[in-house]
């Protein structure tokens, strides 16, 4: 059974990934830090799939992740090759992003949420023995993204690789997400856990508040603040995760809302930015401030329902990848094999004939930082 309060924590987050690219308003980063979230379910959901699948689990994640970008590529990379991107072997990087993809002047920001994928790639090649490590050693285990970047931020480690920047920043969520599959966080009485979270957070936002970035308090721009009070986040909203959340489905348009977002999570986080970016020039034509709550809310409004489009279009890509039968809108509820039979005009349906065949929800992982950040934006 999938527990309904984690699909729903996954859909606030990419909500607020939506939203936050539209209005720039940084304090919804510290409200929900969301990358981080979304990086502590995907690594839950990977341990569970290496513990059923083994290393062959790192393929199939992988075979899940890829073809919306694919898709995505598809449409794009051709129109940033007749726009001026040149023709590379890095352009192969669209199939699999182990490193930054190339884009031209405005796929730059268009494309920029790519960096979660390629981070999501990297935690995933290294989760067969990320978690042998863990069960072998989990709290220095942890604690290693932690001192990574630690290092980094105090200079110890000079100009670093952005492999090793992005495995201090969010690797540590991820192992988050390893221990909620273990049981450890829930195990973790509230003695231990609560006093942990409160100083993780103060340690977070002390950090936060005198060290603010380009964008002030933005959660983007200030690393360690960032990883530190995402951690107390996580321990907290995952840590202390109920077992399920029956009442999301007892309202039906929250309830499809939540296994259409999960479903549909990689479509609708790859296609939004394009959007934001195609329809950030309204602010000048129609007039709006870019802090008229109106305009803002008529943007929002927008690219949601632009991302409907291309998630209706598309969105399917998604259902192949995990197998399942292809949907254009998911979650829709299927009749019983009772309640068919009892339609039936012919005979009565045979006693022991009732089977539920109601749907079931799926996953995202499931991104962010500012185009100063190798011209990327932040989620």
């Amino acid at each position: 059974m999938r527990n309904r309060y984690l699909d729903l924590l996954r859909s606030l987050a990419i909500v607020r990934v939506v939203v936050y690219h539209v209005t720039g308003w940084a304090t919804l980063t510290l409200i929900f830090p969301a990358m981080s979230v979304m990086f502590a379910l995907a690594g839950s959901l990977m341990a569970a799939s290496l513990d059923r699948s083994g290393v062959p689990a790192v393929a199939r994640r992988l075979r899940r992740l890829l073809p919306s970008l694919w898709v995505l590529a598809l449409v794009f990379v051709p129109a940033m090759l007749l726009t001026g991107l040149a023709l590379t072997p890095k352009v192969l990087l669209w199939l699999l992003p182990v490193s930054d993809p190339p884009a031209n002047y405005w796929g730059g920001l268009a494309l920029s949420p790519i960096w979660y994928l390629r981070d999501y790639l990297w935690f995933v090649l290294a989760s067969p023995v990320a978690l042998r490590l863990f069960r072998r050693a989990p709290l220095p285990t942890l604690l290693a993204p932690y001192a990574l970047l630690a290092a980094i931020e105090f200079g110890v480690l000079a100009n670093p690789p952005t492999v090793l920047r992005e495995f201090g920043l969010y690797f540590g969520a991820w192992l988050l997400g390893f221990a909620h599959h273990e049981g450890l966080l829930r195990r973790t009485a509230d003695r231990v856990l609560v006093p942990l979270a409160l100083a993780l957070g103060a340690a977070g936002l002390g950090w936060i508040f005198t060290h603010p970035g380009p964008r002030g308090h933005d959660l983007n721009d200030i690393h360690l603040g960032n990883a530190l009070w995402s951690a107390a986040f996580i321990l907290v909203a995952i840590g202390r995760a109920p077992a399920g959340a029956a009442w999301v489905d007892r309202t039906p348009v929250l309830g499809r809302a939540v296994t259409v977002l999960n479903r549909r999570a990689l479509t609708v986080y790859l296609w939004h930015m394009p959007f934001v970016v195609a329809l950030t020039p309204l602010v000048d034509v129609v007039g709006w401030s870019h802090q008229d709550l109106l305009g803002l809310a008529i943007r929002v409004a927008l690219v949601f329902a632009l991302v409907g489009v291309v998630t209706l279009l598309v969105g399917w890509v998604e259902d192949l990848a995990a197998r399942r039968a292809p949907e254009l809108v998911p979650g829709r509820p299927r009749r019983s094999l009772a309640g068919r039979a009892a339609a039936a005009p012919a005979s009565p349906a045979p006693a022991g004939a009732a089977h539920d065949l109601a749907a079931v929800g799926a996953r995202v992982p499931g991104p962010r930082r500012a185009p100063e950040r190798s011209g990327r934006v932040p989620g």
